[in-house]
Order: structure tokens, then sequence, then C-alpha cells
């Protein structure tokens, strides 16, 4: 390499797709932010669809980007991310540290290259395709259709994940992840029983200085809180449901494809506030009794805004939330996912005293300056090993 052993690495980051916002793209934007001037590979990049910022990034995109109509419909070419992955060039760079929720963790790397791979997710479309195509609102018959496909995206997938010149054709070829690490501890035992890797742990990074509890002494107001892209999988109807019946106040802050049948399900005590800008978003973030989070997440930012805002968080008890709801603490669960279970919850959290200031020292655990100090000692550390081996 170009580089003496104990001297920085040249860095480039790795990221499956630039065409939407969401969870990844938050994590994206701290890396670029913790390593400046580095390179981000990606295999599809919509500027339109983009913050304005990442058009000051250095962006390169692969060929894939020239197909027809990918940025707002890239579903369809699934089966060509792996390849449009695999023509990525890292000649030049020391260490590759890859930001994944689908396919990027294949890329192609030199045994004198360090690949780090921070995982948001194994890859959903091929390990757990039956709940992603109901999320997305797939027919059964496409999954019927593509099933010879998901199987040969799985061994793809496994064999890509492996260590540097590690199992199958695919290490042969020079993929390989060094090093894995998981967001939450779901994540890490999704790691290690689709991949059979280890993994550590560290948490995405939550913007909590933009929130701030109430003053000492003032009460929060009547009405508990949904912050939510509105689509089936993340079980809004739920909490509908559960304050409909119950007559007390939903304040939900969100849009999407499910919105329309909520509304049908919603009393007069469900008021629907659609997107809100950030600064609305946290006063009512403070002045809720409490955040309702129903569903299943991989991790979940929103929980630990409200927490940051000293509101307590009524979740579903699996997934990322046993990470970031310490119960009878900072929140309490449920551990069904029923109208009846939410409501007895609730039930129990009208009984149960929260101190704002310990709810949000919980939150503090997930800011974004201990990510960035959790990661860049992380990598250091890898980086250093791995040099000191030559």
């Amino acid at each position: 390499m170009s580089h003496a052993k104990n001297s920085s690495p040249k860095i480039a980051l790795a990221h499956d797709w630039l065409n939407q916002m969401g969870g990844a793209e938050n994590v994206l934007e701290r890396l670029v932010e913790l390593y400046p001037g580095a390179p981000v590979f990606t295999t599809i990049y919509g500027p339109a669809l983009m913050p304005e910022a990442y058009r000051r990034w250095d962006i390169r995109p692969t060929w894939l980007n020239r197909a027809p109509a990918i940025h707002r419909h890239h579903q369809p070419y699934l089966p060509l991310y792996p390849p449009a992955v695999e023509s990525m060039d890292f000649s030049g760079y020391d260490l590759i540290l890859s930001n994944k929720s689908g396919f990027i963790h294949g890329l192609r790397h030199t045994p004198e290259q360090l690949h780090i791979c921070y995982c948001l997710a194994p890859t959903r479309y091929v390990w757990d395709y039956g709940s992603y195509a109901a999320r997305e609102g797939f027919g059964r018959w496409v999954g019927w259709l593509i099933e010879p496909l998901i199987r040969r995206l799985r061994r793809w997938d496994y064999e890509a994940a492996q260590g540097s010149g590690g199992a199958g054709e695919q290490g042969r070829r020079g993929a390989g992840v060094d090093y894995f690490i998981a967001i939450s501890k779901d994540i890490q035992a999704r790691i290690k029983k689709y991949y059979g890797r280890e993994s550590v742990i560290i948490y995405p990074p939550v913007d909590t200085g933009h929130f701030r509890p109430l003053p000492p002494g003032q009460s929060p107001g009547d009405f508990y809180l949904v912050v939510s892209r509105l689509i089936p999988y993340k079980r809004i109807d739920l909490a509908v449901q559960a304050l409909t019946r119950l007559g007390q106040r939903l304040i939900i802050v969100g849009d999407g494809r499910d919105r329309a049948r909520l509304e049908t399900i919603a009393g007069p005590t469900v008021e629907f506030k659609g997107r809100l800008p950030g600064n609305e978003v946290a006063e009512l973030m403070a002045h809720c009794r409490a955040f309702l989070f129903p569903g299943f997440e991989d991790f979940g930012i929103a929980p630990v805004e409200a927490q940051a805002a000293g509101r307590p968080v009524i979740a579903f008890g699996q997934g990322g939330a046993l990470d970031t709801v310490i119960e009878g603490q900072t929140g309490l669960f449920f551990r069904e996912q029923s109208v009846e279970a939410l409501i007895a919850t609730i039930a129990q959290f009208e009984r149960t005293s929260f101190n704002p200031a310990a709810v949000r020292a919980n939150a503090e655990r997930f800011s974004v300056e201990r990510f960035k100090q959790e990661l860049g000692a992380f990598v250091a550390k890898k980086w250093q090993e791995f040099k000191s081996r030559e």
C-alpha cells in the first residue's frame, strides 16, 4: 500500500444507493463528517431526490445509475445490484467503510485493503423476503415468480459476508468483510444467524441535541404521540385503535400510503398532522404524555428522540427498542402486538412515574458525538492491528 505502517489510512466510504432519505442516509452523513474528503461509492445516485448538501460530496455511482427510471423505481433492478457493487474500483484506498442494508458489503478489494462493514441489517430482500414483500405491498404471486432469484441472491449475500478471501467463489474473487459492526443486539444476532459472523455493537447516531425536556415543574400535555411513516409494518393501527377505544388524545405526525386506512378506523380523539418541520416535532415530543412505538424496528431513532425530550416511551418489546428503552425507568414494553396489550400497558403507564432527567440521560447514550468517538476509535484500532500483521 501507499501508506507507512503507522500513518493514517486513505479511506473510502461505500453506501448501497442514494435515491431516498432514511436512517441509512443519516448514518452516512455522520460518516462523511467523520471522514471529510472520503469519496462515497454507491450503486445509484439521484441528486434531485437527495439534500442539496450531497452535491458537494465526491459521490461515485456505478454503471447501474444509467438504467431507465432507476432513481424512482429501483426495486425491479434487484438482480443487477450485486454485479454493480462488484464493479466498484477501490484502487488507491487503504480502508473501506461500508454502510450496509443491501448488497454493498460484497464490494471487491485486495488483501492489502481493510473492509469494515457498518451493518444496518442483513439484506432483507433475500433473508426475509416474505416480510419485506408484505411491507412493500407486493402480491404473493411476485414472491413465487422470483423465488429462484432470491435463492441465488442469498448464496451471493452469504459468500460476500465472509472474511476476506473467505468461503466460496465470492471470496476467491476478492470480496469479503474483515469486521462487522451491528446497530443493535437484534442485528448482531441476525449477522450471526445469516452470515455466521461475529460483530460488535455501535449504536447509530441520534441528534439528541435537537430535543430538550420541558423546564422543571412544567407539566406535559394531555396527548400521546406517534412520529412515523404511515406504512403497514409500522403498526400505527394499534395506536389508533387503542387510543380510540380509550377516548384519549393521540397526535400522529407523518404520512404514507396507510394514512387513508388509518383515518377510517380513527375516532374523534385521533389527530393526523401529516409531515411537520423539525422544530414543531421537537415541541410535540417535549409536550406529549408518552411516545408510542408499536412496530418492530432494527433500531428506531424516534424513541431515542422522544427520550432526549425527557418523555417516556411505550414500545413493542422486540427489536431495537430493547436496546434504547429501559423498562420502568425510561418507558414500558408491551409484549404482544395487539390492541389489548397496548391498552393494558397504557394503563400501567398511567400508574407509573418517570424522571425526565433520567429519561434524557438515557438518550445521551446514542448521541452523534458518542457515535463518532466510538466508530472512529474502532476503525483506528482495527487499522493499526491490520497494519501490524504485515
